[in-house]
């Protein structure tokens, strides 16, 4: 069904989401526990560093998975195993400028569906790309580059604070599908992260550039990896749309012996359980390379107006929903917010329609998004 249509309201401007980034946002206050996304959803998400999930290690059901308990995810690790080797130099510079973008799935507000809980969708945003050079606060946006079965493909990731090691991160985040195929499928290879890409615009345009203008921070290779284990179960735009959220731990590729949060100079907090009703406003950012973009620039939708749901299944935090015109390549980019002053990553780019691309639905990261990434950042070393 179709719900009433709301009623959209510009959110004041308020701090620079990250930093120099000219964008503006609403800041937002404490996290709220009786939400009702925080509160109403139970914890439905589990580590999965697997090439495929094997017969009875994923749970049966979300109220079983919502037991978890240490040992149960010590045990689905341990018997699943992320297989990423990724010789030094695979990803060449014409490697990567050829890579396409990975395909946003798509979701059209026009399909039919009876259990499809929805808003209408906000006015388009035109994605507009961020002026070269980047700032040093936009390094921890990058190009995710990986080995899918259509051939060499790209997502966007963002580099996020680790609890369990503040000041020396190595996590980033990004879409569950830009990292797993979904059922039937399987992990995808060769994955590597290049923070701050093209940040001098020296491979705009068409110009020659060199390997150091490109990824002036290097190359950082993906040793361990997460997705929702309901990603793994499920296929297809639906219900596992609400859990398309992934991480990967990443190492140096020339093993500096540096993090990567020293290296670009910083990371961005992960508000988990953030009230709906003060996300009032968001700012996604990424590299789209379907047309009309090429993936060489990072882009931004600048949001102003609160978010619209968008939910496949009720008994999941139902989706953002916001105006971008941003294509393929661009999903697992992050969408930021204010809260203290300070930005933090609320979602990231999943679904959207195209032929023209108007508008873009990211997971609300609730409980389980939470449970999953506690358990990341202090065992998935």
């Amino acid at each position: 069904m179709t719900m009433p249509k709301t009623r959209h309201r510009t959110a004041p401007a308020a701090a620079a989401v990250l930093a120099a980034l000219a964008l503006t946002a609403t800041a937002c206050g404490p996290e709220d526990a009786g939400s009702a996304d925080a509160a109403s959803t139970p914890a439905t998400t589990a580590a999965a560093t697997a090439a495929s999930a094997k017969p009875g290690a994923l749970p049966g059901s979300l109220q079983d998975l919502a037991g978890w308990k240490l040992d149960d995810w010590a045990r689905f690790v341990s018997e699943n195993a992320f297989v990423n080797e990724v010789a030094q130099g695979f990803w060449s510079i014409a490697k990567m400028e050829n890579a396409k973008g990975r395909p946003t799935p798509e979701y059209s507000h026009k399909s039919p569906g009876n259990t499809v809980v929805r808003d209408d969708p906000p006015a388009a945003v035109p994605a507009r790309p961020q002026p070269h050079p980047y700032s040093p606060a936009t390094a921890v946006v990058g190009k995710i580059f990986m080995t899918a079965p259509e051939g060499d493909s790209m997502c966007s990731g963002t580099v996020v604070s680790d609890p369990a090691n503040p000041g020396r991160s190595n996590l980033v985040y990004t879409a569950a599908h830009c990292l797993h195929d979904g059922k039937g499928g399987g992990w995808l290879k060769n994955i590597v992260f290049v923070p701050g890409y093209n940040r001098d615009g020296q491979a705009s345009r068409g110009r020659q550039y060199t390997e150091q203008q490109v990824s002036p921070y290097g190359r950082w290779t993906a040793v361990r990896a997460l997705v929702a284990p309901t990603w793994v179960k499920e296929t297809g735009v639906g219900p596992n749309s609400q859990f398309d959220y992934g991480i990967i731990r990443v190492r140096d590729e020339n093993g500096s012996g540096k993090s990567l949060e020293e290296t670009v100079g910083g990371s961005v907090p992960i508000w988990f359980n953030a009230p709906r009703e003060q996300i009032t406003s968001a700012f996604a950012y990424g590299y789209p390379a379907e047309r009309p973009f090429d993936g060489m620039e990072l882009n931004h939708c600048d949001s102003t107006v609160r978010p619209v749901r968008l939910s496949f299944d009720q008994a999941r935090p139902p989706m953002y929903v916001i105006g971008c015109t941003m294509t393929g390549g661009s999903s697992g980019g992050g969408w930021f917010i204010t809260k203290d002053g300070k930005p933090n990553l609320i979602s990231v780019n999943s679904i959207g329609n195209r032929n023209p691309s108007e508008y873009m639905a990211g997971p609300s990261l609730q409980d389980q998004a939470k449970q999953a990434f506690d358990y990341f950042s202090k065992n998935a070393k």
